[in-house]
């Protein structure tokens, strides 16, 4: 498209002299050319700008003229939401055509709509149920009893265990293990007793789980991943954890089981969180805290154990002087 289609897609302000030159796609300040579009979200990588070759670039509103260096511009709200929208366009989502591999397994009562894409060595038992356009890349396996809705996208070596429901426009990351056991034992004196773990999981629509991540199935009743939630690598679910709405995790995150998670959370990375706790809705967590109670919704936590942000700070800022201030009590 021209840039000023673009600008009319992304509902942004053209600042320019020439809209009618054609974009191909998009790239970073540093690589783009031409043809392509770029963005600037982050003001410590204004310099880039100035070098950039790129057709046109998107800056925030409030970009100052005086900064672009002649620079063809188009002014939003948010560049970095434009980009993704401009990334989305450029990149759509593959369709399935309903191709089936020859060494694809596929029981005979299970039941897939006519478009449905059956990769390489894919395994799907008895009594499953697969919904339009869904794609099941290779290696991956679907047990008993699952059912998966529209627009799926199950990347390769995935497993979904039997019972296990996913909504629609469910992403699987390479690797993704949903419905293995809850880690559910009772000691009898003598040995751990495995506890049979009976729930389902439950993925709502437009969730997407990272690659090598692991949901574990309610030991009675379900593990639940509300509508949206955004899950990146190597996460760990317990089994009956339920996570809220539009909630998002980074790498590494671990939740023990019988944890509510509240709405439009956000966790950083290795963060840990203990079991029959309830997070409340806009919790933000930062990087490797350590959750041991409940929180209250809305609030920004760091540390561990978990402390409000602002106090997390401060103790940060006295641990690098311990020693000296050990020095002068010991002194005294």
């Amino acid at each position: 498209m021209n840039i000023k289609e673009l600008a009319e897609l992304l509902g942004g302000q053209f600042c320019g002299s020439d809209s009618s030159v054609e974009i191909k796609g998009v790239n970073t300040l540093q690589n783009a050319t031409e043809s392509e579009a770029s963005f600037l979200a982050n003001m410590k990588y204004k310099d880039d700008l100035r070098n950039s070759n790129a057709g046109v670039i998107l800056v925030s509103a409030g970009f100052s003229n005086d900064q672009d260096d002649g620079r063809t511009l188009i002014k939003l709200a948010d560049p970095y939401l434009a980009f993704a929208q401009l990334q989305r366009h450029f990149n759509p989502s593959p369709r399935a055509s309903g191709k089936r591999h020859v060494t694809a397994v596929i029981d005979p009562t299970a039941s897939l709509a006519d478009d449905v894409d059956v990769g390489p060595c894919v395994v799907i038992e008895e009594d499953v149920t697969v919904g339009s356009g869904t794609i099941v890349h290779a290696g991956s396996v679907i047990g008993r009893g699952v059912s998966i809705g529209q627009s799926c996208i199950i990347h390769a070596r995935s497993v979904v265990s039997h019972g296990s429901v996913l909504g629609d426009r469910v992403i699987l990351q390479s690797g993704a293990v949903i419905g293995s056991d809850g880690f559910g034992y009772a000691w009898d004196g003598k040995e751990h007793l495995k506890i049979p773990q009976t729930g389902r999981v439950v993925l709502e629509d437009d969730v997407e789980v990272g690659a090598n991540s692991s949901i574990d199935r309610g030991a009675l009743g379900d593990t639940v991943v509300r509508r949206g939630v955004k899950l990146d690598n190597l996460i760990q679910l317990g089994h009956n954890v339920e996570i809220g709405p539009y909630s998002i995790m980074a790498s590494q995150v671990g939740i023990s089981g019988s944890t509510k998670i509240g709405a439009g959370c956000q966790i950083g990375g290795q963060a840990g969180i203990a079991g029959h706790l309830v997070i409340g809705d806009g919790v933000k967590l930062a990087a490797k805290s350590g959750v041991l109670g409940n929180l209250d919704a809305g609030g920004t936590y760091a540390g561990f154990p978990v402390m409000p942000h602002r106090t997390w700070l401060k103790v940060s800022a006295l641990i690098v002087r311990l020693p000296e201030i050990w020095k002068q009590i010991r002194k005294k």
